[in-house]
């Protein structure tokens, strides 16, 4: 599994990367805010690993916006800030776990393994000719059981059509769900349904999602 650590320190970092790799772990590392936001993106992740004091803010900044994306994806907080408030703050913003520089290195593995495990099944929905599920634990898309690589935006967009079958969705709830509307394009969003629309057509599903010009839009069966 891809893993993706925030951690400015380099020496800690080339570190990490070296045991989760022995470990069976892929490891995308980033130094800091700005950079995550890109590859978070850009990519999925399985976890992530969250230092604090990051050069461009406060990690918890960044863990927040996931939050308030309805981004589930499971977050181990590494900080040296080890006093009962500061681990409170971290589990309250939505941290899965709280680890306290210095750790040791075979401790923070087995959290990390034990956050993998910890996965539900996920959002599942029978629509048409496909099952489409959306594991909200690693961020992916299965369709009839094969894994379907989308961006997290159309991840997150998918996800919402998938809540409002056979109801129209507007530009305005999309946009709140994968970010501040005032940073999302409303016509960003139509891109992001153009390639959800080409995954569905590709894979032979009997779906359709439909403009309903000047709202937004809905997801069909195809009869």
């Amino acid at each position: 599994m891809r893993l993706l650590l925030i951690e400015d320190n380099e020496e800690l970092s080339r570190s990490l990367i070296e045991a989760f790799k022995e470990a069976g772990h892929d490891v995308d590392a980033v130094t800091t805010i700005g950079e995550a936001r890109s590859v978070l993106f850009a990519a999925t992740y399985a976890a992530v690993l969250l230092d604090l004091g990051l050069p461009d803010g406060n990690g918890l900044t960044l863990l927040r916006e996931l939050r308030r994306n309805n981004q589930v994806l499971p977050v181990l907080i590494l900080s040296a800030r080890g006093g009962v408030n500061d681990r409170v703050l971290g589990l309250r913003a939505g941290a899965q776990d709280y680890l306290v520089k210095p750790f040791d290195m075979e401790e923070l593995i087995a959290r990390v393994q034990v956050l993998l495990l910890r996965g539900a099944p996920g959002q599942s929905l029978k629509l048409g000719n496909l099952e489409l599920i959306i594991d909200q634990h690693g961020r992916q898309v299965f369709i009839d059981g094969e894994s379907q690589v989308l961006p997290p935006r159309d991840i997150s967009i998918l996800e919402v059509l998938l809540e409002r079958p056979k109801r129209v969705v507007s530009k305005d709830i999309l946009a709140s769900h994968i970010g501040d509307p005032a940073e999302v394009m409303r016509s960003a969003i139509d891109v992001y349904v153009h390639r959800l629309r080409k995954v569905l057509e590709n894979r032979g599903a009997k779906l359709s999602i439909e403009t309903v010009p000047g709202v937004g839009y809905i997801m069909n069966e195809i009869r």
